[in-house]
Parts: C-alpha cells; sequence; structure tokens
C-alpha cells in the first residue's frame, strides 16, 4: 500500500539523518481535547482573533480574562497524546535533536520531551507588565473566578498570559534558537500546523531552501543548501505539501508511534 510504503521512506530517513528537528503545531494537540484555531471546528469559527491582539488586551483586561476561562481554563489538566510521547521517544533514541512548538499547552515537556523551543510562549503563567513578577496560572484562573478580573500583582501592575498576542514579536531567543535549528537539521518533521501562520511558517523553507520567503534575500550558510528533508504529517495539505518531500495524512497519534516504532527497529 502506498501509505506503508511512504511510513517507511519516511522512518528511512529520519534514521539516517544527522540532525533531524520537528516543527508542531495545534493539530498535534487535539487528540488531547485542546481545540484548534483554524479547524472546521477551529476556536476562530467562534471567537473574533481581535479579542486576542495587545491591543485589545490592554485596553479592555477584563473581557480577556472572561474569554480565557472560557476557552482556555483547566488547561493544565490536559495530557500528552501518543504523538507527543512518540517525539518524546525519538529524543530518546538520539534523532530527534529539537522540537520548535507553536503551542502554548507545555504537553511536549509533559511527554518528557526536553529540548523544546516555544514559538509562542506558554500558558502556565501569567507575568506582570509592570514588575515582571510571575504566578501560577492555575492561581490567576482560580482569582478571575472569584471576581478578581483583571487580575492584578502584589505591586499593582496587570497580570498577562505568558503568551505572544497578535501584534506581539516572538520571543527573540526562542526564535533565533528555532531558525539556528532550521539552517542546521538535515531533515524538519513538520506536525500538525497549518502552515499558514507567519513567522513560524517560513521555517520549513528556511531549513530546506536557506532563505526566507518573505525575504528577497538569500542565506548563504554553506550547510547544505536544498538537501534538507521535510516530512509532513497532517490531517490534510497545507501550503507546504507543494515543498514536502514525503506527506503522511491521517491522525499524528496514530503516525507518529508506528514511525518511531519503524525507526527503532532500523536503529537496532
Amino acid at each position: 500500500m502506498e501509505a506503508e510504503r511512504l511510513l517507511e521512506e519516511a522512518a528511512r530517513r529520519i534514521a539516517t539523518s544527522k540532525h533531524c528537528v520537528a516543527l508542531t503545531g495545534a493539530g498535534i494537540s487535539t487528540e488531547s481535547g485542546i481545540p484548534d484555531f483554524r479547524g472546521p471546528k477551529g476556536l476562530w469559527r467562534k471567537y473574533d482573533p481581535e479579542d486576542f491582539t495587545l491591543r485589545s488586551f490592554l485596553s479592555n483586561p477584563a473581557k480577556y480574562w472572561r474569554l480565557h476561562l472560557e476557552i482556555f481554563a483547566g488547561l493544565d489538566r490536559a495530557k500528552p497524546n501518543p504523538a507527543h510521547f512518540a517525539l518524546a521517544e525519538l529524543e530518546r533514541l538520539g534523532k530527534l535533536k529539537c522540537v520548535i512548538t507553536q503551542n502554548v499547552d507545555g504537553l511536549h515537556q509533559k511527554a518528557g520531551s526536553r529540548h523544546v523551543v516555544e514559538l509562542h510562549g506558554n500558558l502556565g503563567k501569567a507575568r506582570c507588565l509592570s514588575c515582571g513578577r510571575e504566578y501560577p496560572m492555575g492561581e490567576v484562573e482560580g482569582r478571575v473566578a472569584g471576581g478578581e478580573n483583571p487580575p492584578k500583582c502584589s505591586c499593582g501592575g496587570l497580570l498577562k498570559p505568558t503568551v505572544v498576542f497578535f501584534e506581539e514579536p516572538l520571543p527573540f531567543e526562542a526564535f533565533r534558537k528555532a531558525e539556528e535549528e532550521a539552517l542546521k537539521c538535515d531533515l524538519m518533521l513538520v506536525v500538525g500546523t497549518s502552515a499558514v501562520v507567519y513567522p513560524a511558517a517560513e521555517l520549513p523553507y528556511l531549513a530546506k531552501f536557506k532563505f526566507r520567503p518573505s525575504s528577497p534575500l538569500w542565506f548563504s550558510s554553506g550547510l547544505g543548501e536544498g538537501k534538507t528533508a521535510i516530512i509532513e504529517v497532517n490531517m490534510e495539505a497545507t501550503p507546504l505539501t507543494g515543498i514536502a518531500d514525503l506527506s503522511l495524512f491521517g491522525k499524528a497519534g496514530k503516525i507518529l508511534p508506528r514511525l518511531v516504532e519503524r525507526v527503532r527497529s532500523m536503529l537496532e
């Protein structure tokens, strides 16, 4: 069967890679009960993305925190699914060097992945915009549910989740590390991302061609331009499918464990 042949070829490429990295998006966490944003049942079908801009938060933080409780309360109780555990196992096998994630749920770390770059921050904490003190998100959510809205720091400053809102730049160090890994890798495993959220969506192009689609300037990295393989795992085709060397369509929680099992057998 074609699907089996593709799975075997993907495993062979991972097993023989020297520096494999993964780029993950919301689709890897849907099987953990966390809705994605742009899918058929995504959050943006029900909520206005404008309510999650930095400008909107600063102008009406109480509105944001009401929406936060409705959408994200209890996220810390979500558990990793087989796809997260498969990537952690691939790291333990010595084949996956880094997970670059657009997700803010911390499930890669819960599954055991040690080298994780969070491009959009983490929803597990809230930070004071005045003094920088951080609070566990469960504590802050409890305060909001109890009527303290918007929640404040002990210094009186406004608390904001430690995630990247629309209109905010990505954390400099996280994106620098992601670019470094993209330039260094010889294989990028792209899992559960719509490949339309920039600048994260540029990373597979940076890995494969050593250039950003949004920039006319080509990198002259000398790191094997054009030799990096892209393996995509997704429920459906994305803008990335056209440049992917292999596309495996289906649930990540079913595909990745089978893929890793084949990699393990090839390494034995």
